[in-house]
């Protein structure tokens, strides 16, 4: 599988897009008005302690409180898992672990989404390259990812020999695998280096003081996305690349050769047709190319996705042309929530099968589509009425969210009053205000499509109003209005 970084920077704003043979599997955008704040570590301060949520509310010096949740407070002999997880007892009531007023060190695991502060936990991770340190634990733990057995026990042993007993714990990430002594060694260095400079600031640092931010976005592509199956990044700044280059010299120069400035007149993203796939990825419907389509709706609490044969009808029978366009839509599917970055839970109404082997294949493709995703799913069988649940990890808004904002004339319906219903909330909004104040004549000030219907199609009812009112009423076209606005003036 052939697989390319492209970053495009401007002053404003930086854009990294992840494909993989040729089309856009993934999309991050970091502007410099609002960058994120996952990875931040804060000293901060419980406003309110909630017994019934079994969570604190934070001050860390953001617009609103953090959202601290019982769970995710480190506890003494708190034993975690390969992948950080708490593997303890019930969780103890949130009085006996934060009081009111109390400091606390805590790092932001999700961003402000919608009308929702940060989620915070105070089991603090530092990652690097390889590995992520975690100064308040004493797992040593491998990726899930890494799947060979002899691999993981192989840097396992290889990690417990650089460290000692009095160790923090490591978490080995899974760029580790098939990596030497000698890059986790340096990994270490690094890492021990980081959280010294971190634990000197947080002693004299104010409460709601950041004392440690995340890589730049950049940068960040590079720790985080830059594997062995990655043929080659290209940025168009050459002073991101020179940063970039830096940075990969340090940390992984191995991979040198792969990181290349792009210094052509023609925007990056447009010749690698980045920024056609941005726009479709804004669209409800997703064309398969069976025929069928999926269509897919963001909600405040889940993302639907329904599938459609459209104009596919098969070679064979109604079964088989249902079970090929199943399959096309699970890789489309898994595709179109890394893309779109959809988090949350995820409902798929796949075309109904009565083959259970076919469901299953279904389900199979799907969770393979799934497994280049970075972002943690959970796919769950074929519910009674036919539907897939599943959940993906959310840390960040959506595409969507991050580049659109609600509209102001639907008001984020998605839909607008037909011209009908504003007609008629005309018509009472006029006899309305001619009962209440006096007038000779009535204006309306509406949409030029608005005015033209009343005046074309609805000219009787016009006259009937105007005849029940005792008044005349007077139609004026403009441009400045919406369909579903208008005003009703009494001259």
């Amino acid at each position: 599988m052939s697989e390319e970084i492209l970053i495009n920077v401007t002053p404003r704003e930086t854009r990294v897009a992840v494909v993989e043979n040729g089309m856009l599997q993934e999309l991050h955008i970091e502007r410099a008005s609002k960058r994120g704040y996952v990875g931040n570590i804060y000293k901060g301060r419980v406003q309110r302690v909630m017994p019934g949520m079994q969570a604190a509310f934070v001050e860390i010096g953001l617009q609103r409180a953090a959202f601290l949740h019982a769970s995710d407070i480190v506890r003494p002999l708190q034993g975690l898992n390969a992948d950080g997880d708490d593997t303890n007892l019930p969780t103890p009531p949130i009085h006996e672990l934060v009081r009111e007023g109390q400091d606390v060190v805590v790092q932001v695991v999700k961003d402000p989404i919608g009308s929702k502060g940060a989620r915070l936990t105070t089991q603090l991770s530092i990652p690097s390259r390889y590995l992520v340190l975690l100064p308040h634990a004493k797992v040593l733990g491998v990726s899930v990812r890494i799947e060979d057995e002899v691999e993981r026990e192989r840097l396992k042993g290889l990690l417990q020999s650089m460290i000692d007993e009095d160790a923090p714990g490591y978490i080995l990430r899974t760029n580790a695998e098939g990596q030497s002594g000698e890059s986790l060694a340096e990994d270490i260095r690094y890492l021990k280096k980081a959280w010294a400079l971190i634990d000197e600031a947080l002693r004299g640092s104010p409460v709601g003081r950041c004392v440690y931010e995340d890589l730049s976005l950049p940068l960040r592509a590079l720790r985080d996305l830059l594997r062995r199956d990655v043929e080659k990044v290209r940025v168009d700044s050459r002073e991101s690349f020179d940063r970039m280059r830096g940075f990969i010299d340090r940390f992984m120069p191995q991979l040198g050769e792969r990181l290349e400035h792009y210094p052509g007149e023609r925007p990056i993203f447009d010749l690698f047709g980045i920024e056609d796939e941005i726009q479709r990825a804004l669209q409800k419907e997703v064309p398969l190319k069976s025929g069928g389509h999926l269509v897919i709706d963001q909600t405040e609490a889940m993302t639907t996705v329904d599938v459609n044969t459209g104009a596919f009808l098969g070679h064979r029978n109604l079964e088989d042309t249902v079970y090929r366009t199943n399959l096309e839509a699970a890789q489309a599917v898994a595709r179109q929530l890394r893309l779109r970055n959809l988090g949350g839970i995820i409902i798929i109404d796949f075309i109904d099968m009565s083959d259970a082997e076919h469901r299953r294949q279904v389900l199979r493709q799907l969770e393979k589509s799934l497994s280049r995703d970075h972002a943690k799913t959970t796919v769950y069988d074929f519910s009674p009425l036919g539907l897939v649940e599943m959940t993906r990890k959310r840390t960040t808004e959506s595409l969507e969210r991050q580049l659109c904002e609600p509209c102001d004339i639907c008001a984020g319906r998605g839909s607008v009053k037909s011209m009908e219903t504003v007609t008629y909330e005309i018509f009472r909004e006029i006899t309305r205000a001619v009962r209440q104040f006096e007038a000779k004549t009535v204006l309306v000030l509406a949409q030029p499509k608005v005015a033209a219907k009343i005046l074309e199609e609805e000219s009787a009812a016009v006259a009937e109003l105007e005849e029940f009112i005792g008044k005349p009423i007077r139609l004026q076209a403009d441009e400045r209005y919406t369909q579903e606005s208008y005003d009703v003036v009494l001259l």
